[in-house]
């Protein structure tokens, strides 16, 4: 990790009123939640072909697989907890210089790290929330898991009679559309776009570097591995998360 570098990030962060961060992944792997796609990961153990929202919404055996992933998602990621990276971005709301945190991730690690839940735009959901498809009725995600662990399923809502569903977003599914175009306005509107541990490669949210970037924005891009937005990039940092963010805003608070 080169001190250069960070030295330029903590100038960017020191001189910018309007921050954006946009997460993915590679920020919570450093706190030990499992990737998905790494060898080993859920998807070697779960096809991902078979977890579509169609397959969810039209075959009760795909939804016993689906639910069965849950199991094993639940039981992995309980007691996970925020890592330097997630605490520094905190670091910059309470220092009045965030905008928003835009993130791929699920497993609300930005909110217990301190961040305002209104703050966090979560593209793909939650998956510490069950929801009606239909009326948007709550179930407890603790009493899901009871009935998983025992080979069970929740029943369809009591209120509507429609289906429960993780309040996550699955293959095929629509993401939700206020959270989109508020995570787009956001991207526009800063002074300055941090993108941290996304091979930026999902669509719809991998948009929002360019957006910002087209806007004005100075675009940082934090990443274990290079990604197709290096090349329009201000500062392209190859390294740690938590490590790259945790000096970056120590030194930028110094200024």
């Amino acid at each position: 990790m080169s001190g250069e570098k960070i030295e330029k990030l903590a100038g960017l962060i020191a001189g910018s009123r309007n921050i954006v961060v946009f997460t993915g992944a590679g920020v919570s792997t450093e706190s030990g939640v499992p990737d998905f796609r790494s060898p080993g990961g859920i998807w070697d153990r779960f096809d991902p072909r078979e977890m579509t929202f169609q397959k969810f919404v039209s075959s009760e055996e795909s939804r016993r697989r689906y639910w069965d992933l849950f199991r094993v998602t639940y039981r992995e990621f309980r007691g996970v907890e925020p890592n330097p990276a997630h605490l520094a971005i905190a670091e910059l709301e309470k220092r009045g210089r965030l905008s928003a945190v835009i993130t791929q991730n699920v497993e609300e690690l930005h909110q217990k790290a301190g961040n305002s839940p209104e703050k966090v735009l979560e593209l793909h959901g939650t998956m510490w929330k069950i929801r009606c498809l239909d009326c948007a009725a709550n179930y407890p995600w603790t009493e899901a898991y009871k009935l998983l662990e025992q080979g069970k399923i929740p029943e369809n809502c009591p209120e509507c009679g429609g289906l429960f569903k993780p309040a996550t977003i699955a293959f095929g599914q629509q993401l939700p559309v206020r959270t989109l175009e508020e995570a787009q306005e956001r991207s526009r509107s800063c002074d300055l776009f941090i993108s941290i541990g996304s091979s930026l490669v999902v669509y719809p949210a991998a948009f929002m570097p360019q957006l910002a970037k087209e806007a004005g924005a100075a675009l940082v891009i934090v990443n274990r591995e290079p990604t197709p937005f290096d090349d329009i990039a201000d500062l392209v940092i190859h390294g740690q998360a938590g490590d790259t963010m945790k000096s970056a805003v120590e030194l930028a608070g110094q200024n």
